[in-house]
């Protein structure tokens, strides 16, 4: 049992709100509030106003309950903070007992794990001081790349803090909408307490949940399964009952009644809400340089058991969280995430910092803002689940369409996942690879999805899922060598993933458990539950090889179907699959084409040679490709006059094919048995000027420049949008002077777009910069981001360098 200092949290949190008030200065309209995965996903709507004009919202844009209050005893002013709790309490009148006022906000500030609203109330005249009291909500959502366990776990921290000289209580509540999206939903609930080992301190929990929970079903994509834990300290005071009727108690007494209401209802029925309040009493002798400062802790988890079906190799399964085989039970994982604060949000505060500090060195000001507000959307898709010796990574396709495992929606977010930690994207691998070696795919490429909506991951028996098969198997391939690729370095400083390089080289060589197992979590630095290395040296050839071992075959097929058909690629979907069918795309084949390159150098892991037929193919391509006057690249080989953004070139520096020969991809070499040798040269060396000619890029990057709109780099020639994904693939291989401007338009959209919810990947680059088409958001395309950060810690460091022709 953790030992839980409050002294020590709290002084932890002020170092928090800090880091994250000097890090963000982009006005976004939405922000991460509660962002853990595809069902525990709460944001603060319009954030460029005030949290108190408009309720929080599902990712949806659905209005979900969540209120804060404060309310200055010595004053009896009542003040809104988050939801429009105001509704419950207005119009003031004489015996209220109570006055609705408005704090002076401060504005939102956020980082990769954190969101912060701050704001001040004036004194009360009886205050021997007249400077206002500070409060700041702290929303954490940590991102803890060392820690696969703390990442699974379906919870969040909200922090009250209040700084000043004068008396304040505070009021939460939340109601039904957390667990269901049909207001007419029955609910149940009860009151939880329990102690905390020897000490004093206890906590109490909320639980609530429909009372006919409709397992694996959505509602408006909420989840019609699960239960809501709202979790305090034991001082606290509780209540539960009609929404307006304890807010203006709270309002009129400061406190709860520490009662419970047993009448079960519909979520909208008289609507119950399920409330804590806590009163501060600082030091009203404290003066203005020296302000009394004090804090609460609560903690909101959304627990499902099961949390998706799969089929899998051993058919049609009820997939278990992947906590719970660290946990006994559900009470046991709230303790430990309750008194784990301190650890969860040391480890995401080191996430932070550093991410901070390489999208600086990358990209400025901008860019670490944009990439840190695209942290929490894309964890915010996916749930963990299987075992430590099979670990999966579920992935819902949010908005667009809510498949399962989308594999090009997994490749935009890929970048992130290599920077942060490259087992996650392992996991979200796995259940493709083992459904498709099972025999339940019927086709030879690669699959689209594994179902048609999330949480049923139930695949494709009849091969009738969206037809992108020289996308899928381009995708997957450059994914699979990416994985490798990071498995091979010597130190920390040349890994892909500084927090990957840490921790032990212990293997598992037993057969049965994943190539990426987690059965040896460490403690390092007092803090339990931290992944063991990943790769390096000897380790990452015995992953690579495991791995890459079991599913060969699959590999093999996906590269043949695309040796058939990747150069001249038929009537079909890419990505950008809103954008409709069509032949000869370029920059598909592109894809197609390197994703055969890829598979030369998978084939060596396990000592195999495949026929690369991929050169041959590059100088076709450029032929068939390029437009007449030399300038750019065509949407598609027969459509002159058309330019296309030719994002797939990310590939080929990813995967360090744009090396020169003193420059060898990082590969881990094949160990052979003794006395043989390869089939063939390595094809880890690229040609003089690349796999892609250097003149490709350049090409490229001076079009960019030319085409560019005022909020962006557009798509193609057939309209004025922008994907924010391949915006970054696109510009991460560009000269410096572009990648600037690209990202200074992107910087100014996020300021001023009228999109109104998580992160539009998909928008107008003129005009208001709103929506654009199909309405494409909280997706966890915008890993895409990241793009930046992977490509400069690839090929052992060295891929920017690999570049530099393009700056002479």
């Amino acid at each position: 049992m953790h030992r839980f200092s409050y002294s020590t949290a709290a002084a932890l949190t002020w170092g928090l709100l800090s880091t994250a008030i000097n890090a963000s200065k982009l006005t976004p309209p939405v922000v991460p509030l509660i962002v853990r995965n595809p069902y525990l996903s709460t944001w603060l709507t319009d954030a460029r106003a005030n949290p108190w004009d408009r309720w929080p919202m599902f990712w949806t844009g659905q209005e979900i309950g969540f209120s804060i209050l404060a309310a200055v005893p010595d004053s009896s002013d009542v003040y809104p903070l988050l939801g429009r709790v105001q509704d419950s309490l207005l119009p003031n009148h004489l015996d209220n007992g109570y006055n609705v006022s408005f704090p002076t906000y401060l504005g939102s500030k956020f980082d990769a794990s954190t969101t912060n609203l701050t704001y001040t109330i004036p004194a009360p005249s009886s205050a021997e001081s007249s400077k206002p009291l500070e409060i700041t909500l702290s929303f954490l959502s940590p991102i803890t790349p060392t820690s696969t366990l703390r990442q699974s776990i379906p919870a969040s921290y909200i922090t009250v803090f209040v700084k000043g000289g004068f008396d304040v209580d505070i009021y939460l509540d939340l109601n039904g909408q957390w667990v269901s999206g049909d207001r007419g939903s029955p609910i149940v609930w009860e009151l939880g307490q329990h102690e905390l080992g020897d000490s004093n301190k206890g906590l109490k929990t909320w639980k609530f949940k429909r009372e006919t929970e409709q397992l694996f079903t959505e509602y408006q994509d909420r989840a019609e399964w699960g239960t809501l834990h709202l979790t305090a300290p034991s001082d606290v005071r509780h209540e539960s009952g009609t929404s307006a009727l304890l807010r203006q108690r709270f309002s009129r007494t400061g406190t709860l009644q520490n009662a419970v209401d047993n009448d079960y209802r519909s979520i909208m029925d008289e609507e119950p809400v399920f409330a804590f309040a806590k009163s501060f009493h600082l030091n009203a002798s404290s003066t203005d340089s020296d302000p009394s400062s004090d804090s609460v802790l609560f903690t909101v988890a959304h627990i499902q058991e099961p949390v998706v079906q799969f089929a899998s190799a051993r058919g049609l399964t009820y997939m278990k969280p992947l906590w719970n085989s660290w946990f006994p039970s559900v009470e046991a994982l709230l303790s430990f995430h309750y008194l784990d604060y301190s650890n969860a949000a040391e480890l995401a505060t080191n996430y932070t910092v550093q991410l901070a500090k390489d999208a600086y060195a990358s990209g400025a000001d901008d860019y670490v803002d944009i990439v840190a507000l695209s942290a929490r959307q894309v964890m915010g898709a996916t749930s963990f689940a299987g075992t430590p010796d099979n670990p999966i990574l579920f992935l819902k396709e949010i908005s667009s369409n809510g498949n399962c495992q989308t594999i090009d929606v997994i490749f935009p977010s890929f970048p992130f996942f290599l920077y942060t930690n490259p087992r996650w994207l392992a996991y979200i691998l796995e259940p493709l690879i083992e459904h498709t070696l099972s025999g339940q795919y019927p086709n030879k490429y690669a699959m689209h999805d594994l179902g048609y909506h999330f949480p049923n991951n139930t695949g494709h028996f009849d091969g009738n899922d969206e037809y992108m098969p020289v996308e899928e198997c381009g995708d997957i391939l450059i994914m699979g060598l990416a994985l490798i690729n990071s498995l091979s370095y010597d130190t920390g400083a040349t890994a892909g993933s500084l927090w990957s390089s840490l921790g032990r080289d212990s293997f598992d060589h037993d057969p049965e458990t994943s190539a990426f197992a987690l059965n040896n979590l460490e403690t390092r630095e007092g803090i339990f539950g931290l992944d063991d290395k990943w790769g390096g040296s000897t380790k990452g050839t015995k992953q690579a090889q495991k791995w890459i071992g079991k599913s060969y075959g699959l590999w093999k097929q996906w590269t043949e179907y695309l040796i058939e058909f990747a150069l001249e690629p038929h009537r079909q979907l890419s990505t950008d699959d809103f954008a409709g069918w069509l032949a000869l795309q370029t920059n598909l084949a592109l894809k197609g084409i390197i994703g055969i390159k890829a598979m030369s150098e998978i084939a060596e892991v396990v000592g195999n040679a495949e026929d690369n037929i991929s050169d041959v193919y590059i100088s076709k391509w450029e032929s068939f490709g390029m437009s007449r006057d030399g300038t750019h690249a065509k949407l598609a080989y027969d459509w002159y006059g058309s330019w296309t953004t030719l994002y797939n070139l990310y590939a080929d520096s990813l995967l360090c094919f744009h090396l020169s020969p003193s420059s060898p991809s990082p590969s881990p070499s094949p160990q052979l048995p003794r006395g043989q040798t390869p089939l063939s040269p390595s094809t880890s060396i690229a040609s003089k000027n690349g796999f892609v000619p250097q003149h490709i890029y350049k090409l490229q990057s001076d079009w960019y420049h030319n085409v560019r709109q005022r909020y962006g780099l557009p798509l193609d020639s057939r309209h004025l949008l922008a994907k924010t994904d391949w915006e970054f693939f696109a510009a991460a291989v560009t000269t410096k002077s572009v990648r600037e401007e690209i990202l200074e338009s992107v910087a100014r959209w996020v300021n001023i777009t009228t999109t109104d919810r998580a992160f539009a990947d998909l928008h107008d680059t003129e005009g208001d910069g709103g929506w654009a088409g199909p309405r494409f958001y909280a997706r966890p395309v915008v890993g895409a981001h990241f793009a930046f950060l992977t490509l400069e810690k690839a090929c052992g460091g060295k891929a920017m360098e690999g570049l530099q022709f393009l700056e002479e």
